[in-house]
């Protein structure tokens, strides 16, 4: 079941094939909103499970063709955990561990142990949106990472309860801005967090079908392969992640987290001149188109402005 965030007032809805059925439109008892469609648990999916069903038959209005909505990000608002440095080959290309082979950066980086940051957007970008691209970097960077969204309230998790929370899955673009250096943590994360930088979609796939476990990822920028990697490549697995942040931190339905990104970014495929510095030529610039896609799942598609 792939689900989207549709139309003028963000209405859920299930993508199937060329369509997008309403599936609030279609039984009045499925929240229309998506955070309430994600807390009413199994037994929406059940009604929106029988909607799709019966989508020959909707009543009047039920089924839009998608190329004539909008597709919005399909964000719950809810936390946005992100990883960091959680693939081998792109933390080798960071110079995390380079000239080391990739079972030596793994092992090095688990035992240095678990980081990342969160996102806080009040707007999630979401497919064919453009992005601006701040004026104070000359490296802003894409990262396409595979993201599960939670479906249950859980505190105290171990890592083997990730199945039983994970209510689906989606892409996002983690952008962000290579100038700072430093610790980016003591910066407040600023370089992770700027208008536009939370990209999220186009859809979240719920239901069999779909591993997260081993979600292939693939990014494009301008149409040129720059990333395809899978998410069985993750040093902490998701479920390592959740047993790690939810020690006395509950997450709540629509909670996102996000596994990192793989090798092929602008900032591990170019190599430090003497100075210390990049070249810029890989880094994004106004014109560009960045595709994040999978196949299950779709493109997030966006242009740099």
């Amino acid at each position: 079941m792939r689900i989207v965030v549709f139309g003028p007032e963000k209405r859920v809805g299930a993508w199937v094939g060329d369509d997008i059925i309403d599936l609030n439109g279609a039984d009045g008892r499925i929240p229309s909103s998506l955070i309430d469609f994600i807390e009413a648990g199994p037994s929406a999916l059940e009604r929106a499970q029988r909607a799709i069903d019966q989508a020959s038959r909707p009543p009047d209005g039920a089924v839009q063709r998608a190329s004539g909505v909008k597709i919005h990000a399909p964000w719950p608002g809810r936390r946005i955990m992100m990883a960091g440095a959680n693939f081998a080959a792109h933390a080798m290309g960071m110079d995390v561990g380079a000239g080391a082979t990739i079972q030596d950066v793994v092992a090095r980086i688990r035992a240095m142990g678990m980081r990342g940051f969160w996102k806080v957007p009040i707007h999630a970008t979401g497919p064919d949106e453009e992005i601006a691209k701040p004026k104070r970097t000359k490296y802003m960077d894409y990262e396409g990472e595979p993201v599960i969204v939670l479906g249950k309230r859980i505190k105290d998790a171990r890592a083997a309860d990730i199945g039983s929370v994970v209510w689906g899955v989606t892409l996002t673009n983690d952008l962000c801005i290579r100038d700072q250096g430093g610790n980016p943590g003591a910066r407040f994360a600023f370089d992770k967090n700027f208008d536009g930088s939370f990209t999220l979609g186009p859809c979240i796939v719920v239901g069999g079908g779909i591993d997260f476990q081993d979600l292939p990822v693939q990014t494009r920028v301008n149409g040129e392969i720059r990333q395809d990697f899978s998410s069985k490549d993750m040093i902490f697995s998701f479920g390592e992640m959740l047993e790690y942040a939810s020690r006395d931190f509950a997450f709540y339905p629509g909670d996102i987290i996000s596994g990192g990104t793989g090798a092929g970014t602008a900032a591990d495929s170019t190599p430090r001149g003497p100075d210390g510095t990049r070249s810029t030529d890989r880094f994004l610039k106004a014109g560009d188109v960045v595709e994040v896609s999978s196949p299950a799942i779709g493109t997030l598609r966006n242009r740099i402005i």
